[in-house]
């Protein structure tokens, strides 16, 4: 009951101020730029986001959520197969961003030498200029035996795509 009346008194006291509560919310900064903790190469900025980043960067756009709410064999993505992320700005912006990637682990659980599985290649819609937005790299290699995403390529595209873009293609090394 306790509770109940100190809720109300709540509700009652931000009503009587004549300001709702979405008023007084204001917008989250932009980012700071140029970004700290990015690799530059040239106009292209690009880091790959900690977990921890990465769950805020989730929790803040709802495709990169809903990419890795995505279930296969009743298991989450990112859980099955190994994934990566990177996020990359621009100084100039980008009609299409291209990233390149090869999936790298142990040969098997008995020979840890490590061996390249394949390669992915990632296309997505553009950013305007400083604008960061973070991609998802999803492989179809098990995750079980500790593969990790390496030798990230990010190219900036400034002429209009001439192909499908928001694809992720995942293509085995032949052995």
């Amino acid at each position: 009951m306790k509770r109940l009346g100190l809720i109300l008194l709540l509700i009652f006291s931000l009503g009587v101020n004549g300001a709702s509560a979405a008023s007084k919310i204001k917008p989250s900064p932009s980012p700071k730029w140029p970004p700290v903790g990015f690799t530059v190469k040239g106009e292209i900025y690009a880091k790959v986001p900690t977990v921890k980043e990465l769950v805020g960067i989730a929790s803040n756009s709802k495709v990169i959520t809903a990419q890795l709410a995505q279930k296969v064999d009743g298991v989450l993505i990112c859980q099955k197969y190994s994934c990566g992320a990177i996020t990359v700005a621009s100084t100039n912006g980008c009609s299409w961003w291209e990233v390149k990637s090869k999936v790298i682990g142990p040969k098997n659980l008995e020979d840890r030498t490590i061996t390249t599985f394949g390669t992915i290649r990632t296309t997505t819609t553009g950013t305007a200029k400083k604008v960061y937005k973070t991609i998802l790299l999803i492989s179809s290699e098990d995750i079980e035996r500790g593969n990790k995403i390496s030798n990230i390529n990010v190219i900036c595209h400034h002429a209009p795509a001439t192909e499908t873009l928001k694809t992720n293609v995942y293509t085995p090394t032949v052995s």
